[in-house]
C-alpha cells in the first residue's frame, strides 16, 4: 500500500507531514491515517473548501485567488506552504481542483486538479486532469498526491 510505504520513509527520515485539501474534502488525510501509527509523522490537515478558509487558515494570498483563481498552481503551492506553516511540519501537500459534476469552464474543466508538495527547500506542483465521477476524481487526486509525495521524498534528504 502506497500510504504504508510513505509512512516508512517519513519515519526513517524523521519527517512530518501536513496537508491542505480543497476538492478532495479530506480523502488524502483519510488515506494517510488508514496506516496504524501514522500519528508518528502525520500532524494533521486543513480542509479549506472556501476561498475564505484558504486565506484565513492557510494564508493564501487573496490577490492570487482573485487573479489566478482557486484552481491554480499558485494557490496549490500556497496551500501546501500554509499547511506546513500552520502545523509546523517538514512537508506540506496542497490540493485544489474542480471535482464536478458542475463548475468547470473551458479553461478549467471538471477534473482539473493541481497538487503541490513542498518542504523548506523544495517544491513541486503538477497539473492533472482526471476523468470520471466526482468520487473518482477525488479518489484519483488523493492517490496522485501520495504518488507525488513518494517521488518527492526520494529527492530530498
Amino acid at each position: 500500500m502506497l500510504a504504508e510505504d510513505i509512512g516508512k520513509v517519513l519515519r526513517f527520515k524523521k519527517l512530518t507531514l501536513a496537508v491542505a485539501e480543497s476538492c478532495t474534502g479530506g480523502k488524502l488525510g483519510d488515506l494517510i491515517t488508514e496506516v496504524p501509527g501514522s500519528s508518528d509523522y502525520f500532524l494533521g490537515g486543513v480542509i479549506s473548501y472556501s476561498n475564505d478558509a484558504k486565506t484565513s487558515l492557510l494564508g493564501v494570498d487573496a490577490t492570487t485567488l482573485k487573479t489566478k483563481g482557486a484552481v491554480s498552481e499558485e494557490v496549490a503551492l500556497q496551500m501546501a506552504a500554509g499547511a506546513r506553516k500552520v502545523l509546523n511540519a517538514d512537508i506540506g501537500i496542497g490540493i485544489t481542483g474542480v471535482a464536478g459534476p458542475a463548475g468547470g469552464t473551458p479553461q478549467k474543466p471538471v477534473g482539473l486538479v493541481y497538487i503541490a508538495v513542498c518542504s523548506s527547500g523544495a517544491s513541486v506542483c503538477r497539473r492533472n486532469v482526471f476523468k470520471g465521477t466526482r468520487s473518482v476524481i477525488k479518489d484519483e487526486s488523493a492517490q496522485k498526491a501520495l504518488a507525488m509525495l513518494r517521488e518527492f521524498l526520494g529527492k530530498i534528504g
